[in-house]
């Protein structure tokens, strides 16, 4: 109960979680950081973690000079990376057989098919629109790996999308962090930026499958 608890404090009290982990543990808390997105872009049956809405409040938080930006970008980047290429790597390599019982019941089946739907449908650009979707961020990249996707090819794609998404997000916390509306309603804030990415993606991917409207010659 503790866990899930901690879980839902951070999902919905991130900007008070964040700022006591600053205070209590310090340099710590860029370990903690790169852990949480290094886990959702990396573990395939981890795709529920905070990652829009943590770089958001950790640009906030370089903006109160509570965090050091330099610092805050080289983690966020690496873990963003790394986590992707573990991802693709182990759907690389062991893709089938995480697909097949018992390991398939960790993995989240309808996030999976919507994840491969997107990549049907926008190829290697999907390794950076997906880095903006919940769910489908975690899955893209062993989506890849299962395809075999040329890893030069999905190596580049990554890192521009870590890069794209990172400094994005990263940046729109951090210019828009400061002012008196933003940080009053900090918390409406941060579940857009969770619910209306998903929502996009759920529409994105029930358009991509109704059928298309034939004309009569």
């Amino acid at each position: 109960m503790d866990i899930i608890s901690n879980y839902l404090d951070l999902i919905f009290h991130i900007d008070q979680v964040l700022q006591s982990w600053v205070q209590r543990n310090g340099a710590l808390t860029y370990g903690l950081f790169f852990l949480i997105i290094f886990i959702e872009t990396g573990l395939v049956f981890m795709p529920f973690l905070p990652g829009d809405s943590l770089l958001f409040m950790i640009g906030a938080l370089c903006s109160a000079e509570m965090l050091s930006p330099t610092l805050s970008l080289v983690v966020c980047l690496s873990a963003a990376i790394l986590g992707d290429q573990v991802n693709y790597t182990i759907g690389r390599h062991f893709g089938k057989h995480l697909l097949r019982p018992p390991f398939s019941k960790w993995i989240k089946q309808d996030g999976l098919q919507k994840s491969e739907l997107f990549f049907a449908k926008w190829g290697p650009l999907a390794i950076i629109l997906a880095r903006f979707m919940p769910f489908i961020r975690t899955f893209a990249p062993f989506v890849a790996g299962i395809s075999r996707m040329n890893r030069l090819t999905f190596t580049s794609f990554n890192a521009l999308g870590a890069v794209i998404w990172v400094v994005g997000v990263g940046l729109l916390g951090f210019l828009l962090g400061e002012i008196p509306w933003v940080k009053s309603h900090i918390q409406a804030v941060v579940l857009a930026l969770i619910i209306v990415p998903g929502l996009l993606a759920i529409w994105g991917t029930l358009k991509s499958q109704s059928p298309k409207k034939t004309t009569l010659p």
